[in-house]
């Protein structure tokens, strides 16, 4: 979808940086308007993009969880 490639083009614009889930939902609040927003709706269209792109998404090498903070791509 448009949200998760403009997620994922995000993320990967800057390797190795953490963004908070409230930083990611900012860039996706234009185009989820319809939909209730929170923090879980990032876990899900990160969810989409793993299955998308991880070899095996279990274990993702790219998209990284930063616990309790949110998520980063991978630098190498």
């Amino acid at each position: 979808t448009t949200t998760e490639f403009d997620l994922l083009r995000h993320l990967a614009s800057r390797p190795g940086r953490v963004y908070t889930r409230s930083q990611l939902l900012e860039l996706v609040r234009d185009y989820d308007d319809a939909l209730e927003q929170d923090e879980r709706t990032i876990n899900v269209h990160i969810s989409h993009i793993r299955d998308k792109i991880e070899p095996d998404p279990a274990h993702p090498r790219y998209i990284r969880t930063v616990r309790g903070v949110g998520y980063a791509f991978a630098e190498d």
